[in-house]
């Protein structure tokens, strides 16, 4: 390791983050996220150029991603977002994706390279960020949880199928092609997790749940691995073999332990938001180019423009083709908020566009900012309409802990 230190200080902020979460609670809720990245800027080179950059940093940043999109894939709870929910929420996301090319073009003259980049971040959400919210408010387990992970699956899985057809390299054929290939070994996967697991398996679990040997973690660990690996012999991007992994992890210990996939779950968030995912986060704000958003002007501009594009092009298709009962404007203004709530895919899509050089730094740090706001703003004044609607009740139906705490996300 080239610099031990950057360690110890992004250890040092991640720390510190749930802490002023905790502190500014009382007055305002802020996701813990917003200050791991705006502390990530803080010790970055832009500010006090206390950070530095080497091989271990950036391996795990990449697995701090990975992990956070693993244990999205690992929320979608097939039997609600199924049926006419989930063909809704496919369709609002391929309305989506055309109306962002269409703005994209228009904003970059016409330049489809750079469209194609802004048009998919424009169309993603942070699932990641909105179920860990929804479940400390209480509102996940009802029927506008299931709404808006629906709608939240497909604005994650949206996205990585596009960065992995657009994005690779390849023709649009011969992409298709490795994506069908990749698509037909994971269904194979999902059938196999899908079976019934013979009696040791689940007995070797509870066992060594609460012994060093740790046999269910190390098998989540390797269902992460393998498919990270199956991804990138495909020369896909990894995040798409992490949404599956995570969706294969929860098929098989709900069919082969489901007494015990709760506390399972925990021990893997525990890596995952516990050491991986604000490891990512800060990395992330020591990467943000803060003099490319506030050289020249523009990229500052831009911020409100992506920041209002979200709401149009993600949020309106989602507010028009919510489900018929999700009755009121409230719920389906906040599924819309919901949905334009974004951020980790959005800086996966600029880190692209930058690698390929086909986005400035100023643009991809306008959109960072942007999404950065989004989710700091758009689920608070969600829950604002929805308390609106419920008559400023309390109980199961408001924030709870999640608000009076600011530790969410």
């Amino acid at each position: 390791m080239e610099h031990p230190g950057t360690l110890v200080l992004i250890m040092a902020v991640a720390v510190l983050a749930p802490l002023l979460g905790h502190a500014t609670g009382r007055w305002l809720a802020v996701p813990v996220v917003i200050f791991e990245i705006v502390l990530g800027v803080l010790v970055g080179p832009d500010v006090l150029g206390w950070a530095h950059h080497d091989q271990v940093i950036d391996a795990l940043s990449d697995l701090g991603l990975s992990m956070l999109i693993f244990l999205a894939g690992y929320e979608i709870r097939f039997a609600e977002v199924r049926g006419p929910t989930l063909r809704r929420a496919g369709g609002a996301w391929v309305l989506s994706f055309a109306a962002g090319l269409g703005v994209a073009l228009l904003l970059s003259g016409a330049d489809l390279a750079k469209s194609l980049v802004i048009g998919t971040a424009l169309t993603s959400t942070a699932l990641g960020a909105v179920l860990p919210i929804l479940r400390d408010s209480g509102r996940l387990e009802g029927r506008f949880g299931s709404v808006a992970t629906a709608f939240g699956s497909v604005g994650e899985f949206g996205p990585i199928i596009a960065m992995a057809l657009l994005f690779s390299g390849r023709s649009p054929g011969a992409a298709s092609a490795v994506l069908a290939v990749f698509a037909v070994i994971t269904a194979g996967a999902v059938f196999w997790a899908m079976r019934p697991r013979p009696p040791w398996f689940a007995r070797i679990i509870a066992t060594t749940l609460h012994s060093s040997g740790q046999f269910a973690v190390r098998f989540v660990m390797l269902l992460l691995a393998g498919m990270l690996g199956l991804a990138h012999v495909f020369g896909l991007d990894t995040l798409l073999g992490a949404f599956a992994a995570g969706m294969l992890t929860r098929l098989v210990l709900q069919g082969a332990v489901p007494e015990l996939s709760g506390e399972i779950l925990g021990r893997i968030e525990a890596i995952g938001f516990g050491f991986l995912v604000p490891f990512f986060y800060v990395v992330t704000g020591i990467d943000f180019d803060l003099k490319a958003l506030l050289d020249g002007g523009r990229p500052l501009l831009l911020v409100p423009v992506f920041l209002l594009l979200f709401l149009l092009v993600r949020g309106v298709p989602a507010y028009l083709l919510a489900p018929r009962d999700l009755t009121g404007r409230a719920p389906r203004s906040a599924l819309a908020l919901f949905s334009s709530t974004c951020l980790p895919l959005v800086v996966a899509i600029t880190a692209i566009g930058l690698d390929e050089k086909v986005i400035g730094s100023g643009e991809a740090a306008a959109l960072v900012a942007a999404a950065m706001v989004s989710v700091a703003a758009f689920p608070l004044l969600a829950f604002r309409l929805l308390r609106r609607e419920e008559g400023g009740g309390a109980g199961k139906g408001s924030p709870g802990r999640a608000e009076e705490s600011g530790e969410v996300w």
